[in-house]
């Protein structure tokens, strides 16, 4: 199983959650978003353990199971898509997850998150057990 991490699955792992945890470890690879980044660095810089947290990002990003998800070109049309999807349902999201949700789906990965704004997309393949 490939999983593709939000942030909150990342935060949920490093906080040794259960409903993070144990499916980050039956997985056969784990993607974390360029933009998953970009949030968690966001937040390390905001909060007061920003070595630590930082640390603790590049002993995860070290795994072998783990590969960043980048975005390219092929992103930027299921981005499009997605986007367009719900505009015409009339459901936005925020950017940064349709980014999350479009490399999720490019990826071919099964999305871990609780975030509720992911099941406005039923494109994208979400964990079950993550508790939304």
């Amino acid at each position: 199983m490939r999983l593709a991490l939000d942030t909150n699955a990342y935060v949920g792992f490093a906080r040794g959650e259960g409903w993070a945890v144990e499916p980050m470890r039956r997985a056969d690879q784990l993607l974390i978003p360029v933009v998953v980044m970009a949030e968690l660095r966001s937040g390390f810089l905001c909060g007061n353990q920003s070595a630590r947290n930082e640390q603790g990002l590049t002993s995860f990003l070290n795994s072998k199971r783990v590969r960043i998800a980048e975005v390219n070109e092929d992103t930027t049309h299921v981005y499009a898509r997605l986007f367009a999807w719900l505009r015409k349902q009339g459901t936005p999201i925020p950017t940064n997850d349709i980014w999350i949700a479009a490399l999720a789906l490019q990826n071919d990965a099964i999305l871990l998150s609780r975030d509720e704004h992911f099941e406005k997309l039923p494109q994208v393949a979400l964990h079950a057990e993550s508790g939304l």
